[in-house]
């Protein structure tokens, strides 16, 4: 199939353009990915569907065709996965994600995060865990293994699937996010039953969770969370939209929920992207209890969001006293001294 009449059809301007059909998205995706299109129409296709926006079938089959591309990480199903992608990188908070996931690994759920670390500007996920002594460089059949053994791992898109990376380096050279960022969130390298997304463009919100539920997602969770990271606030109200039989329910999830106080910003407040071990200590001394107050909050709520996700509960409040004692009980700590220890060979 030619790529021009796929230009022609979404590139025509304000109400002319026209959405993509489930199988022409496909066939855009599928000439991308293999290099059919040359260097003009890829930037052509990216730079008119950020004017456009994609429908929910167009977002759907883009992710459905880049899936077939990359073999499933084969994860155990035994296991209460959850499927946690974190893109965006942080520039105000710390990543209380990372140190919430480690929580709920300690305390029966089963995690894998994925994501790159080249957001400009911004800090990583990536980057703290490495700080942390986490292996964050680890193929797919490794980084399953180490989820199948140790309830927790980092999968860097990159060596996943080097295509939609590729794809999510142009934001360097155009300027500006592009349809393969929430194309990347909604990977599910392992196919977990449970997924995890955030994200914080408004537009993407009932479209996210609409896809997920067109690609046939069991359960999930989409969070306009903190900074893009699927992280509920610590300081507000946050919006989710629950996944969960092919039925979506809105939830306002608040501090307020889980019996803490509303925290400051400062509570929240992140590190420069040259400071990843100072932030990797405060993640550190967080898993080892030995912090408390609004930072230890925040992380108790989101270690319970990823419990929930991943079945431990029935509701979030529920999952709250599981992650309470997985810090204070020691599980997270000796959890974070597992994940460094020698990793396991590909």
């Amino acid at each position: 199939m030619s790529f021009q009449p796929i230009l022609a059809k979404i590139a025509k301007g304000p109400k002319v353009s026209k959405d993509l059909t489930w199988e022409e998205s496909k066939q855009a995706m599928k000439a991308l990915i293999e290099g059919d299109a040359t260097p003009a129409q890829v930037g052509a296709f990216l730079i008119a569907m950020r004017f456009k926006m994609e429908s929910v079938t167009e977002l759907a089959a883009f992710t459905a065709a880049a899936r077939q591309y990359v073999a499933p990480l084969p994860i155990s199903k035994d296991l209460a996965l959850v499927d946690v992608p974190t893109y965006a990188g942080k520039h105000d908070t710390f990543h209380a994600l990372v140190a919430a996931c480690i929580v709920a690994a300690s305390a029966g759920a089963a995690v894998l995060m994925h994501g790159y670390d080249g957001v400009p500007g911004r800090l990583g996920a990536a980057g703290v865990l490495k700080a942390l002594g986490v292996r964050i460089d680890a193929e797919a059949k490794a980084v399953a293994e180490e989820v199948n053994q140790k309830g927790f791992a980092y999968l860097d898109i990159g060596l996943y699937h080097p295509p939609v990376y590729r794809f999510l380096e142009m934001r360097q050279e155009l300027g500006v996010r592009n349809v393969f960022h929430p194309i990347a969130r909604l990977l599910n390298p392992a196919r977990a039953r449970a997924q995890l997304v955030g994200l914080s463009h408004p537009p993407h919100f009932e479209k996210t969770a609409e896809a997920l539920r067109m690609l046939g997602s069991p359960r999930a969770l989409v969070v306009r969370g903190v900074e893009g990271d699927p992280e509920l606030s610590a300081s507000m109200t946050t919006r989710v939209l629950e996944l969960r039989d092919e039925r979506l329910t809105p939830l306002g999830v608040s501090p307020k929920d889980f019996g803490m106080s509303v925290a400051s910003s400062r509570d929240m407040a992140g590190f420069p992207p040259d400071q990843r071990e100072k932030e990797a200590d405060l993640l550190r001394r967080l898993l080892h209890n030995q912090v408390q107050g609004g930072q230890k909050d925040w992380v108790l709520m989101n270690a319970a969001m990823v419990l929930y996700a991943a079945g431990k509960g029935a509701s979030l409040a529920s999952c709250l006293p599981l992650a309470r004692t997985a810090i204070e009980g020691g599980a997270a700590a000796r959890k974070l001294e597992e994940l460094v220890q020698q990793p396991i060979a590909a």
